[in-house]
This record gives structure tokens, C-alpha cells and sequence, in this order.
């Protein structure tokens, strides 16, 4: 009986799916055209400022790696800082009651910092390196 009220109710459940569901036609838009408009602004944005990054540093190699270096300076700030907050989470929650965690969160909180300090340090001295050491 219970097998099949089982069977019954999937396939009410399958009916009831493509019954329902809406059909996306081939003429149907993806996306609108603010949306298209707004992602292509954005698109050419990061080509301009890569451009400007191959401009300032005279080579194509060195200006995209300045380029990558600046957006992983950008983003690694709030990636660390989340990253700070878990392991003071581990640290001073999850390790009062177990003296491994509290361990693994500080071990966490110094990798963060270690890491937030390199890559606020490594575009700097990539453009020291670059302007000073080639000559």
C-alpha cells in the first residue's frame, strides 16, 4: 500500500512538473539589455585599465602582472578578514571546550595575517622591482 501511494505521488509530482514549468523559447532573451549593457561597461572597464597597466609599465608581460597583482590586493583584504573572523571563532568559542580547535584557530588567524601582509606588500615591491631593477 505504501509502495504504492509512493509510485503515485512521484508521478502526480512529474505531471505536475512539466505541466507547470514555464518554456524558455529560442527568441526568448537571456538576459535583458540593461543587464547586457551594464556587463558590457564593466568588461570594457578592465580592458582600459589593462591597457593603462601595459601602458605605465612598457610590457605587455609586466603590465598584466601588475594588473593581476592589484585585483588580488583588492580582494584579499576581505577574504582575510573573513578568514580572521573563523579563526577567532575556533579560537575563543569552538576552543573552550576543545583545546585542539583552540590551536587550530590561532594557527588560522596567523596564516590570515600572514597572507593579508603579502599581498598587500607583493604589488609594491613588484613595481619596486620593476621601475628600479631593470634599469
Amino acid at each position: 500500500m505504501k509502495k504504492g501511494m509512493i509510485i503515485i505521488t512521484i508521478i502526480i509530482l512529474i505531471v505536475g512538473l512539466f505541466l507547470i514549468a514555464d518554456k524558455t523559447y529560442a527568441e526568448d532573451k537571456a538576459i535583458d539589455d540593461e543587464t547586457e549593457s551594464k556587463i558590457v561597461e564593466i568588461k570594457d572597464n578592465a580592458t582600459n585599465s589593462l591597457e593603462d597597466y601595459k601602458a605605465k609599465y612598457g610590457s605587455d608581460t609586466y603590465g598584466t602582472v601588475a594588473y593581476i597583482l592589484n585585483i588580488v590586493r583588492i580582494y584579499s583584504i576581505p577574504v582575510c578578514f573573513l578568514g580572521i573572523a573563523i579563526g577567532a571563532i575556533h579560537q575563543y568559542v569552538i576552543g573552550i571546550r576543545k583545546l585542539d580547535t583552540l590551536e587550530r584557530g590561532m594557527a588560522f588567524i596567523v596564516t590570515c595575517v600572514t597572507l593579508l601582509i603579502i599581498c598587500q606588500i607583493l604589488p609594491l615591491a613588484f613595481a619596486v622591482f620593476v621601475k628600479f631593477g631593470r634599469g
